[in-house]
């Protein structure tokens, strides 16, 4: 396995993801965040778009501000992003690198498009499904199909899928790395080429039942994370 980067765990206080929290949560920048994750809604009738941009205010907001534990996983996971260069991309939650993750999603979006995008700068994915009308028993974690966005442009759709023999494959070739990116050779992918990865410590956090966010944890605390996952049920 060839490692791009690789850093020694990362053990700090919460304190950079609260700087996050404030500077978001202002005003400014609450209107710079909202619009990039629904942009792709300007195509509506204007009274659904108020509407659907309303809940997903609403929600965004619950899941920035919101800050309580739920049963699955706590506070703080491992996350692995991995996929062929040439294939779609695979998040993967745990709770510890070596248990069995607890949300394994595949995205219709290409690893490659998606390498592009971390290289460019800041990168927010939403993925948004849809709240039934009657109570649903299932858990945010649960939800089957998502449709995805990508700095505000929708990007297909991601579905929730059992953790494979290939994919845990995966997960135990990088379980040594805590904090880094990389390429795993093709006998450990599944035989049909190399695997580009790239391994992090997240902070959950969840707003209400229907919103949750990964912010991706950075050690460098003159920035904001460079990755943060919104799951919105509106």
């Amino acid at each position: 396995m060839r490692t791009i980067m690789a850093k020694s765990p990362y053990d700090s206080s919460f304190s950079f993801s609260k700087r996050h929290f404030h500077r978001i949560m202002g005003h400014d920048d609450e209107e710079e965040v909202l619009p990039s994750v629904c942009k792709d809604y300007s195509a509506s009738a204007p009274s659904r778009k108020r509407g659907t941009i309303s809940r997903l205010r609403s929600a965004l907001t619950s899941a920035i501000a919101g800050r309580r534990r739920s049963s699955g996983l706590g506070p703080r996971v491992t996350g692995t992003l991995f996929g062929h260069r040439r294939g779609h991309v695979h998040f993967a939650f745990q709770v510890d690198p070596r248990a069995a993750p607890v949300l394994l999603l595949e995205l219709a979006t290409p690893t490659s498009t998606l390498v592009r995008e971390m290289a460019s700068g800041l990168v927010r994915i939403a993925l948004v499904c849809e709240k039934k009308p009657s109570p649903s028993s299932k858990t945010l974690l649960e939800e089957p199909l998502w449709r995805a966005y990508c700095n505000g442009i929708k990007c297909g759709f991601a579905v929730r899928r059992e953790c494979s023999t290939v994919d845990w494959g995966v997960l135990k070739a990088v379980e040594p790395v805590s904090m880094g990116a990389g390429v795993i050779p093709s006998d450990c992918g599944g035989g049909e080429g190399e695997m580009m990865y790239m391994r992090a410590k997240f902070e959950r956090v969840v707003g209400t039942k229907d919103s949750e966010a990964f912010y991706m944890m950075n050690p460098d605390s003159n920035g904001g994370p460079e990755l943060s996952i919104y799951l919105l049920r509106v």
